[in-house]
């Protein structure tokens, strides 16, 4: 098969499109035909050297999400059948033109959806309603999304109105926080630099009457985890999905003390499997039929074939993006 390979860590260019085996499922897997893929964050940063895959994973084939047609069946597989059109998330290889994975890590693709919209929906929506559940988010809440304008971003804001509560949201340019407002979002505040989260706070109080966020969906980390915190109504919960922003950061503890927030951190690709299954049955249970009436949609920022991998992650590097860059393999 043709794959994305990793020969060396760096930038796009050290990306090649190479043939390789094709792996063979076990009894409980299925064989992926993938149509549509998409880039995420992970993605750059693996190429750089700086995530490396699971044990057990392919090392140097990039790829977290698929979408594709079921083309083989696994002896003990009884949930689908050749030809069933499916999505998931696995820990690596899925810029490929098969995958092979456990039969419960996927879901069915709604029938309205094609292919490049379909490949970018797992991880985004995945993540997003995940995260939620761990929040124990619930109708009425006030939700602060990090980085809106992102896969993830926009997946939440969708969710969160879908789902009765209200999404608010930060950004670093003014443009995509309007551009939101088509995907949930109820207003925004934009951070062009730094010190414009000293007025994240105010912006809370003005939008929950005084009473701050309930939820806080951080993809950025860095200072933005410190800002979100003054900001944060009492017995909030902030779940740390992402660190793009940086690692680091200081914190004034005594909101959290006084505040009784719970702060999560969480990550889906070093789950076990009974985790991954868990998260992708709710994700088929109660989103998948949100994805199916239209009610919420997968953004898609520009489409790749898999041969122009290195544009694709020029773009996605560019951080200039609205939603996802999605990948069509053939």
């Amino acid at each position: 098969m043709k794959a994305v390979v990793i020969n060396s860590f760096g930038g796009p260019e050290v990306l090649e499109i190479q043939d390789v085996p094709a792996p063979q499922p076990g009894p409980e897997e299925v064989l992926v035909h993938v149509r549509g893929s998409a880039l995420n964050r992970a993605d750059l940063l693996q190429r750089l050297g700086r995530y490396a895959a699971p044990p057990g994973t392919t090392q140097n084939i990039p790829g977290l999400e698929f979408a594709g047609e079921v083309v083989e069946l696994g002896a003990k597989v009884h949930r689908w059948n050749k030809g069933d059109r499916v999505m998931g998330i696995i820990a690596g290889g899925a810029h490929a033109e098969f995958v092979s994975t456990h039969e419960d890590v996927l879901a069915a693709v709604p029938p309205n959806l094609e292919w490049p919209a379909a490949g970018a929906v797992p991880e985004v929506f995945i993540t997003a309603h995940d995260a939620l559940q761990q929040a124990g988010f619930k109708a009425g809440d006030n939700v602060l999304i990090h980085a809106v304008g992102s896969g993830v971003g926009l997946a939440a804001s969708q969710l969160v109105k879908a789902l009765g509560g209200r999404a608010f949201g930060t950004s670093r340019t003014p443009d995509k926080i309007e551009r939101a407002k088509a995907f949930g979002l109820e207003s925004g505040y934009s951070v062009p630099d730094v010190s414009a989260l000293a007025g994240l706070s105010a912006f809370g109080r003005n939008m929950t009457g005084d009473r701050g966020f309930d939820v806080v969906l951080d993809l950025t980390g860095g200072p933005y985890f410190a800002a979100s915190l003054e900001a944060m109504a009492m017995r909030a919960r902030l779940i740390l999905i992402g660190g793009v922003a940086g690692g680091k950061t200081e914190v004034d503890l005594y909101q959290i003390l006084g505040k009784r927030l719970h702060v999560i951190g969480t990550v889906l690709r070093t789950r076990s499997l009974q985790e991954k299954i868990a998260v992708t049955t709710a994700f088929a249970r109660e989103v998948v039929p949100l994805l199916a009436s239209g009610t919420i949609q997968p953004v898609v920022d520009s489409v790749f074939p898999l041969e122009e991998i290195q544009d694709a992650h020029r773009r996605l590097g560019s951080n200039q993006t609205f939603g996802k860059v999605a990948l069509t393999i053939s």
